[in-house]
């Protein structure tokens, strides 16, 4: 996720405008030409977030790709009631135009344009380490066996905005289950693709590519946990993170790894990418609480991306009775 750094002569963070989303973690380490050319062009596209006539035409053909109730395809799938919002959905024009993905760009709206090289079909996963079974899972057969479900979850950056989307996926812990955990496996460490030729970030060295996060076994086997195949009542879009990533809603979304090809189990803690770039700023926890500011802003609030409307955040972005149990507060530091 971008992070900001604060000039002395801008405005306080909560009224900060979306521009300013920009000035990125990279920025923090050393911007280089490349970023600050990518920062300014993304600053005439803020607040925008809407999809060209062109994009558009491109969503409708993706829709029509997908599955019509009863014809036995997965989408669109039936929603589980048990998860609702206090809150409107987030318009998918804006979930799918308003992306981070440091692979692709450090630019928010150009993200989707360079996803484009991402080659979704075929795509397996390896699930290992720990387990008594290994195995290599194609993503097509884990949804034909595990069956997948639409759930509204908010989801919330650790830059302060947030979103309300309608994700499809199954339950981490069903995939789990397939691999028969260790009783020694303490941990779940999630590794994202690495072909550098789909993805103009990964020649950027100041960082230890491919990108990697983790989960506690307690974490990761929580009904809340999502492995996400789609959004919006499709498969996922290349830019959200396809054809697999994960979904952890109580926490920011830098936990929630994109386009992962390993799972694996482990007995010691993982180390995880953003903790391992800066870790004075970014804990293996990463819960949403409010009352535990990220050191160069507050999170007491959050900006709605469609609306910019700015509302109270929750703790544990307002999961604590799934999760608080877990947790001793103020772990997130």
């Amino acid at each position: 996720m971008l992070i900001r750094v604060p000039k002395g002569w801008e405005l306080p963070e909560s009224e900060a405008t979306p521009e300013d989303d920009y000035y990125s973690r990279r920025r923090f380490l050393g911007a280089s030409r490349r970023l600050l050319a990518s920062s300014l062009l993304g600053g005439a596209l803020v607040g925008g977030g809407i999809l060209s006539a062109s994009e558009e035409e491109q969503s409708k053909r993706d829709a029509r790709k997908t599955s019509t109730p009863g014809d036995g395809g997965p989408y669109p799938p039936k929603r589980n009631e048990k998860y609702v919002l206090d809150r409107p959905l987030t318009p998918e024009k804006f979930a799918i135009s308003y992306n981070n993905f440091y692979e692709f760009s450090f630019n928010k709206q150009l993200v989707r344009l360079y996803a484009e090289k991402l080659v979704t079909e075929p795509w397996s996963v390896e699930v290992g380490g720990l387990v008594a079974k290994p195995q290599r899972f194609e993503v097509t057969d884990l949804i034909k066996k595990l069956g997948i479900e639409e759930r509204l979850y908010r989801f919330r950056c650790v830059e302060a905005w947030a979103m309300a989307v309608p994700w499809v996926g199954f339950p981490l812990s069903k995939l789990l289950d397939l691999v028969e955990p260790l009783g020694s496996a303490k941990y779940v460490r999630f590794v994202s693709f690495n072909k550098p030729e789909w993805g103009p970030g990964f020649a950027d060295t100041a960082y230890p590519w491919p990108y990697f996060e983790g989960l506690t076994m307690a974490e990761a086997t929580n009904e809340l946990t999502l492995m996400t195949t789609g959004l919006y009542g499709k498969p996922l879009p290349k830019q959200n993170g396809a054809p697999l990533r994960l979904i952890v809603p109580w926490k920011y979304g830098f936990k929630s790894a994109k386009s992962i090809v390993k799972i694996e189990l482990t007995e010691k803690r993982p180390s995880t990418f953003w903790n391992q770039v800066l870790p004075q700023e970014y804990g293996f926890d990463a819960n949403v609480e409010p009352d535990v500011p990220h050191p160069r802003w507050s999170q007491a609030s959050e900006r709605m991306i469609d609306t910019g409307q700015r509302r109270k955040s929750q703790l544990y972005n307002g999961y604590g009775e799934y999760v608080a149990k877990l947790y001793k507060r103020g772990a997130s530091k």
